[in-house]
């Protein structure tokens, strides 16, 4: 009696994990909707392909008398690919049309996407030679003071001798409130430069360029470790160098760590705008750098990702943005949809046919799944901006013959143990030992598959293997909380455990022929021996290979005490 009681409250647990897992979705999206977040909301997006979205064409800026490659064009779609990924899985479509680079996005991207995308000129470093607010300023009490202190040629990259009396004029001159760059405009690397941040609270002199995007390996935002190895709340962004790369910022922080503000500072610029210049604060030549600041989590994620994916092999300029329309729309949606039903109506039909009562159970199990995988696509399309495609409908598809799987493996089990002669309530938890194994070993297999799919495809391919490891996963959790505890707590009740006709569980000739033991089969004296004959055959068939080694074992033994 404890221990069926104690079956009985192992169900019942995890039925309530269930309920809790379940809740939990809409009770964090209807809290995000609540605090006002816009992109909070119950409604699943759609992808490009289904509700149309943003097209930007990106046209490349080279300096005159040269010619873009083919390996330029892939090598900045890869790049452009990656910030557009960096911000969540958006199902969106990067390729090239002649010389021209087309991205696009679906729905209305935010600021932050347009800005990772609208980047597109290389990554440079450069020492700040001069640095004051961003409106027309003089140098001097009189305006007339010179920067430079000698007419001797320039001796390293801070030198004050690269600002001539033409480069302060345009300094003094420039207002950051007010367009000073064309679009696309390409600097000299080895000439300085007068720019903004990206602000316009701060304008600068540059000196040339001693390090670009090819000399960072990666750039993360994180909060920042105190020296007594506690995490602060401050936001900070880590930057880790190739290894020439960090010979180069060695080299370079060595010289201005003792110069005074604010030529002790190293600017960063995209597309010729300052998009940081932090203070040096000490000598570094481990290859690891770290920019602290007034930064919170949003600012230094983005500061990150446009260190991290800012270096294109060159420079574009925004040819058009505009919005585009969908490139299948509500049919095929719809057809997606219907072929979705289709299969689940034919899932449910064999299931009744093959199972009868025990259909029951396969129906609550592909609704308690398809609950969770709506919400959870819900959640992911706040939180990463997750967009259905029909690639990904197709994946949806594809998943419930994934869990009618699960569900014909588990009960096929069952009847295994009851052909041996168990009662329902022990061949459910015998079969349910076997079958897990089972289960895990099959959605093993689907999750690799989809996780070598994501990892190495782009596009709706990417998307369809999304959500087929996402029910995949889903598909694990229903048949742990929801498909064994309600089959434990089914085998309870005198109907079910009656194991008549249309249960799904009755076993036929089960009072003529049964099983006794290992390798061993007991025959109803009133059977003939030409049906006992049947029967021991079709016994035999059923046999696992261990029951027939052991059987083949116990006629030896015996053979050998007779001789």
């Amino acid at each position: 009696m404890a221990a069926k009681n104690g079956i009985t409250s192992s169900a019942l647990r995890h039925l309530v994990w269930l309920v809790l897992l379940t809740l939990l979705f809409p009770v964090i999206i209807g809290l995000g909707m609540l605090s006002g977040v816009q992109k909070a909301t119950f409604v699943p997006n759609l992808a490009l392909d289904l509700s149309g979205g943003t097209q930007i064409i990106l046209t490349p800026i080279v300096e005159e008398g040269k010619s873009v490659s083919t390996e330029q064009l892939t090598q900045a779609v890869d790049v452009i690919r990656q910030r557009v990924d960096s911000t969540g899985v958006s199902e969106s479509q990067i390729n090239t049309s002649g010389n021209n680079i087309v991205v696009s996005i679906p729905g209305s991207p935010d600021s932050n996407t347009l800005s990772l995308i609208k980047s597109s000129a290389k990554l440079e470093f450069r020492s700040v030679l001069v640095a004051s607010t961003g409106t027309k300023t003089q140098v001097g009490a009189s305006g007339s003071t010179p920067i430079k202190t000698s007419g001797a040629s320039p001796t390293d990259p801070s030198d004050l001798n690269y600002v001539s009396k033409e480069l302060q004029k345009k300094y003094e001159n420039l207002d950051c409130s007010k367009t000073f760059r064309k679009p696309g405009q390409v600097d000299p690397k080895d000439k300085p430069l007068v720019t903004c941040n990206r602000e316009g609270y701060e304008k600068y002199i540059l000196g040339p360029v001693e390090m670009d995007g090819t000399d960072l390996a990666d750039a993360t935002a994180g909060m920042i470790t105190g020296q007594n190895g506690a995490t602060t709340n401050d936001w900070a962004v880590n930057l880790e160098f190739t290894s020439e790369g960090g010979d180069k910022f060695g080299k370079t922080t060595s010289r201005l760590y003792p110069l005074t503000d604010p030529r002790n500072r190293f600017a960063v610029t995209i597309d010729g705008y300052v998009i940081t210049a932090p203070t040096t604060q000490a000598v570094i030549t481990g290859g690891s750098a770290q920019i602290t600041g007034s930064y919170d989590q949003t600012s230094s994620t983005l500061l990150a990702n446009q260190l991290k994916y800012g270096s294109l092999p060159i420079s574009f300029a925004v040819q058009s943005q505009e919005n585009i329309s969908a490139t299948l729309g509500s049919e095929q949606l719809q057809a997606g949809l219907l072929a979705g039903l289709i299969g689940l109506i034919l899932v449910v039909g064999y299931s009744v046919i093959q199972y009868r009562a025990l259909a029951l159970l396969t129906i609550g199990s592909l609704s308690m799944a398809a609950i969770l995988t709506y919400l959870a696509i819900a959640l992911l399309t706040w939180r990463m901006d997750y967009r259905l495609s029909l690639s990904g409908i197709a994946g949806l598809i594809v998943s419930i013959g994934i869990t009618a799987d699960s569900f014909i493996v588990y009960f096929e089990r069952v009847k295994d143990e009851l052909r041996e002669g168990k009662t329902l309530q022990v061949a459910v938890e015998s079969g349910w030992n076997r079958a897990r194994r089972t289960i895990i070993v099959s959605d093993g297999v689907s999750l690799l598959a989809a996780g070598t799919l994501f990892l190495l495809t782009v596009g709706n391919v990417k998307g369809f293997a999304f959500t087929l490891g996402l029910t995949t996963l889903i598909d694990l959790a229903i048949v742990w909380l929801f498909t064994h505890p309600m089959f434990q707590l089914l085998a309870k009740t005198k109907y079910f455990s009656s194991g008549g006709k249309f249960t799904g569980l009755e076993i036929k000739d089960a009072s003529n022929f049964g099983y006794a033991g290992r390798g061993q089969f007991k025959v109803s004296s009133e059977v003939s021996a030409a049906k006992a004959a049947k029967s021991s055959k079709e016994a035999q068939r059923r046999q696992t290979i261990a029951e027939r080694k052991a059987s083949g074992t116990e006629v030896s033994n015996q053979e050998g005490e007779a001789n």
